[in-house]
């Protein structure tokens, strides 16, 4: 089997090397090690990379990734209907940020393009502060797109924001 070492997936992959350890940790990838302790990834990982950080591109959560990832073979690098399964799945998750990213564009140009969306002097989208009784942040942000955005080095994917 060709093995890779972590520093030669990280710049094949484009992933940090701490995200791999990462995702070795939390079982999104595995690899051998070495008598030494070195990390030894087989070709296969970088699929996995890949698959991962479409994943996260599309919203989901690492758990939500883990259990997708579960599904696919042990022993042999997924084939192209075992992707098309998976991304499929995500379709209906990428129609609705679609939609509301529509919905964000085509209303930019009734708000300032503050995306404010809830300060009190708005008078365009919300007179008098409507929205603050609904909880903080842009409430009338379709829910699709005030999902919190990953921090860097996170590795954790989106978490949705509360619903409202």
């Amino acid at each position: 089997m060709d093995l890779m070492t972590i520093g030669d997936v990280a710049a094949r992959s484009g992933v940090a090397v701490s995200a791999l350890r990462y995702y070795e940790a939390e079982g999104l990838v595995t690899c051998e090690r070495t008598s030494g302790g070195a990390r030894r990834f087989p070709r296969s990982v970088l699929r996995r990379l890949s698959f991962i950080r479409a994943a996260q591109n599309v919203g989901l959560t690492l758990p939500e990734i883990r259990e997708a990832l579960a599904t696919l073979p042990e022993g042999r690098t997924p084939t192209a209907r075992d992707w098309a399964r998976l991304s499929g799945s995500w379709r209906a998750r990428l129609d609705e940020q679609i939609a509301a990213l529509e919905q964000l564009r085509d209303g930019l140009t009734a708000c300032i393009g503050c995306g404010c969306l809830s300060l009190s002097r708005c008078r365009l989208s919300n007179p008098g502060d409507a929205a603050g009784t609904y909880g903080p942040g842009a409430r009338w942000l379709s829910p699709a797109l005030r999902r919190v955005p990953p921090t860097s080095n996170s590795g954790r994917g989106m978490r949705p924001a509360p619903a409202g």
